[in-house]
């Protein structure tokens, strides 16, 4: 029998483009709920302008993440949703290149990632900075 267990945890980004780790937080949030089980990690943002990847972080792949969104994605006055600071609107797209979920597959209570993977949050809109993440856990 399966069993399904949700969290929601808060992050502030700031007034910056940001790629914020959240592997740490995830691990910690499976010590409490998968009792060292299988199962999947779903983490979701529910923001229209915000978005979660998995990449490797501290070796500059999250500043190199941050410069391709800028190359696709130019905070200019090309875009029609035009409401916030300028180029706002390319944070409503943001979504369709980094989706706002992610699916980690759990083995006994641990996440299965590979060894330079992280869970990241991916936040472009500098006109947001608190953020609510999503964790659910199926096992």
């Amino acid at each position: 029998m399966s069993t399904f267990r949700t969290h929601t945890i808060s992050v502030t980004t700031g007034s910056t483009e940001t790629v914020a780790d959240l592997t740490a937080d995830c691990e910690a949030y499976l010590r409490e709920v998968a009792d060292g089980g299988d199962g999947l990690l779903n983490v979701f943002v529910p923001h229209a302008t915000a978005g979660i990847a998995i990449l490797e972080t501290g070796a500059g792949s999250d500043t190199d993440l941050l410069s391709a969104l800028r190359d696709l994605l130019p905070a200019d006055d090309r875009w029609r949703h035009r409401h916030g600071s300028p180029g706002h609107g390319r944070d409503h797209v943001l979504p369709a290149f980094v989706p706002p979920h992610a699916t980690i597959p759990v083995i006994g209570g641990r996440l299965a990632l590979g060894t330079w993977q992280s869970v990241c949050l991916v936040d472009t809109n500098r006109d947001n900075p608190d953020r609510q993440v999503r964790l659910s856990f199926l096992g």
